[in-house]
């Protein structure tokens, strides 16, 4: 069981645990002796750390992306901290549990699981139903779905993230249909929503570290993702071909624009409707993450946002804020527009 977490570890400490390797690089120190410039992970954080002494035979003991027990102590390093570490070793894989290593959801996965397999049960139309309930019952699916992230880097980038922006979707769905009412398909945008991302579980690698597979490159989760429902589809006796192609166009227009890697774009009520709600909850909870990544810093913004090519806004003003903001507007000048 880990009992050490970066979050806890200050200057000073003897550091006796387990961490993920997510950088191991070799280096030449001043004295010409070889040395390890690791970075060290769990679900609290990022740590950097270095192998001063017997560094070549530490080397051999792991690899990248493993999970290490180690032996060290923590000193102040360009202001933030740095372990030294003086022994390693690679963990098997029956002695420890990923999600210690790397972000989580907040939210239980047994208890989404849950959810997701409520709202399916809820629906009307048996063949939606039928399918959905071949693919999310299927062992091998359900547990890679409750564990994948929703992306590598951007929003829900954490285990439990596909599972958490799934049933997001979904509320958002349930809420839309019930607001607009005539002429939307419930259980087809639904049906959307549960599937769209289903390909990230074989499109992203997430058992040691957040990437992407050989697969997941060449293929890409929108081709994968059909390529899973069509199979679930060919066990479903007479499933209609209508349906089917009203389905299948959704996942393939999900991404709204063909520059934005679908290979259509959105031409039905809930196809239109999937986009725009995948769109606005991935870019809030990337909203939201930056401003839970930053509540520590004094400024009521972030810094400059490439993704959305803006500073965000936190809120809340500090005295010293004000008496800047009252500076930059004398001056004519300040954070770029939200808008």
């Amino acid at each position: 069981m880990k009992n050490v977490y970066i979050k806890d570890i200050r200057e000073r400490d003897h550091v006796t645990g387990s961490f993920l390797v997510t950088r191991k690089e070799t280096g030449i120190s001043k004295s010409g002796k070889p040395y390890l410039n690791l970075k060290l992970m769990d679900c609290s954080g990022e740590l950097e750390a270095r192998v001063w002494e017997d560094a070549e035979e530490l080397a051999k003991r792991f690899q990248k992306n493993d999970i290490v027990s180690i032996k060290g102590f923590a000193v102040a390093y360009q202001g933030g901290l740095q372990v030294n570490v003086t022994s390693i070793n690679a963990l098997a894989g029956n002695e420890y549990d990923i999600r210690d290593y790397l972000p989580s959801s907040r939210k239980d996965p047994a208890a989404m699981m849950g959810e997701l397999d409520g709202i399916i049960s809820g629906m009307k139309d048996p063949n939606l139903k039928a399918l959905l309930t071949s693919v999310f019952k299927d062992p091998d699916v359900r547990a890679l779905f409750s564990l994948a992230p929703a992306a590598k880097t951007m929003h829900h980038p954490y285990l439990g993230g596909l599972l958490e922006h799934t049933l997001s979707i979904c509320g958002l769905a349930d809420k839309i249909t019930g607001h607009y009412k005539n002429g939307i398909n419930r259980d087809l945008l639904l049906a959307g929503a549960m599937l769209h991302d289903i390909g990230k579980i074989y499109e992203l690698s997430y058992r040691r570290s957040f990437d992407y597979t050989d697969e997941g490159r060449l293929l890409g989760h929108i081709t994968m993702g059909i390529e899973l429902i069509d199979r679930k589809m060919r066990q479903i006796q007479a499933f209609p071909e209508k349906l089917s192609v009203l389905l299948k166009h959704m996942l393939l227009s999900h991404h709204g624009h063909l520059e934005f890697g679908s290979p259509k774009r959105p031409k039905t009520i809930e196809a239109i409707i999937l986009y725009y709600l995948d769109d606005l909850d991935a870019k809030v909870s990337t909203v939201q993450a930056l401003a839970e990544n930053e509540r520590d810093k004094d400024s009521s913004w972030t810094p400059y946002q490439k993704l959305f090519d803006r500073y965000i806004y936190k809120g809340g003003v500090s005295h010293e804020d004000k008496a800047g903001d009252k500076e930059e507007d004398k001056n004519g000048s300040g954070p770029l527009s939200l808008f």
